[in-house]
């Protein structure tokens, strides 16, 4: 009978262990035509660690996890990681109280303390633009450890996906247009698609933790 007991119970909380690490850990938001692992969602999908995101030039998309709210920018590709985004391009505002980080190239921001900290990466052909709105922030390019404190912004050189054919694109594109850069940072960062999602994701996460 004690057998039969424990078979019974292995039996019934085996599927649980099983489907566990199926489990969702966020929630995909998207506004506009957003891609998830290069399929299209209607307004809403579960995500899961290793997960891409894709927005278009007109679109965004939030995904919402317990403690971390990231808004993905408008044309942008990430992967949504266990303990990070992955910025491969464009850009993602991240607001969180779990020391979520991002990564972009070889560039890695975090929070610089376990506070609800707001702030914005933005890689455009290997340049990434940091930005504190709320809270410190440490960022690691490889070469050492720095601080950015709340208020402030700065600007990397992402060398790690670079090859001669990228940096040839890049002098091309800088002889054509001296102030590109500014005006596609200004652009992404200050576009009222995302300033409008962003501004309600945050208020209403804030009132959820």
């Amino acid at each position: 009978m004690k057998i039969l007991s424990s078979l019974l119970v292995l039996i019934l909380t085996l599927p649980v262990t099983l489907f566990a690490a199926d489990q969702p850990v966020a929630m995909l938001y998207s506004h506009g035509t957003a891609l998830l692992n290069g399929h299209s969602i209607a307004r809403s999908s579960a995500i899961f660690f290793g997960d891409l995101v894709q927005t278009s030039a007109d679109s965004a998309a939030n995904i919402n996890a317990s403690g971390s709210i990231v808004l993905v920018l408008n044309d942008s590709l990430v992967e949504y990681q266990n303990d990070a985004v992955k910025v491969d391009h464009g850009g993602v505002t991240i607001s969180t109280s779990k020391l979520l980080a991002t990564r972009a190239g070889d560039i890695t921001v975090s929070p610089a303390a376990n506070v609800w900290t707001e702030f914005e990466v933005r890689d455009v052909d290997g340049r990434v633009r940091i930005a504190a709105r709320k809270g410190d922030l440490t960022i690691n390019d490889g070469n050492g450890t720095t601080t950015l404190a709340q208020g402030e912004q700065t600007t990397r050189e992402d060398s790690q996906s670079q090859t001669d054919n990228d940096t040839e694109k890049k002098k091309k594109k800088k002889k054509g247009a001296a102030a590109a850069p500014a005006a596609a940072e200004g652009g992404v960062f200050n576009s009222p698609i995302a300033v409008g999602i962003g501004g309600a994701v945050i208020l209403g996460g804030r009132r959820g933790y």
